[in-house]
């Protein structure tokens, strides 16, 4: 029985190369991968994106409220699911890439980004959680920033006449 995080998520840090994976009988990723995985996470996702959906329709705010709200809620259900998983002998194998991955990454971009730097920091790399936790967030703001600016330049150039 698995009691830590490091353990559940195979002890991989962030920044160290992942083996080719499969969900193993405590949930974790291991091994060579199986297709099988496949429908669980879409299945989830698909959930987890409706959810998402919904909770922008329930509660339009400005400024983000949702998405912060949706974010930190995404961000405590992974805390709780890992919590379950990880002190229970044997979870059903396809658990937590559907709800984990699929339902709770349909829902939130920020829950996994989030655990992998708690996970980073309880293996004693403080700085290195930090550094992952600041340029996640600063890496995901240029991203959308470089996003708009090349779709903005591909769609404002002058259409050739043919």
């Amino acid at each position: 029985m698995v009691h830590d995080l490091a353990a559940a998520t195979g002890g991989q840090a962030v920044g160290r190369a992942r083996p080719r994976a499969t969900i193993g009988d405590d949930g974790a990723m291991t091994g060579t991968r199986h297709w099988d995985v496949l429908p669980a996470v879409a299945a989830g996702g698909a959930l987890g994106s409706l959810a998402r959906y919904g909770l922008g329709v329930a509660l339009p705010s400005p400024a983000g409220v949702a998405t912060l709200l949706g974010n930190v809620a995404g961000c405590l259900a992974l805390g709780a699911l890992m919590a379950v998983l990880t002190r229970r002998p044997a979870p059903p194998r396809l658990l937590r890439p559907f709800l984990g991955v699929g339902v709770l990454g349909g829902f939130t971009t920020f829950s996994t980004y989030v655990l992998d730097a708690l996970s980073t920091a309880r293996d004693g790399h403080l700085v290195a959680a930090f550094a992952y936790a600041a340029g996640s967030v600063l890496a995901s703001v240029l991203a959308v920033v470089a996003g708009i600016a090349g779709v903005r330049r591909l769609l404002d150039r002058p259409r050739s006449a043919a």
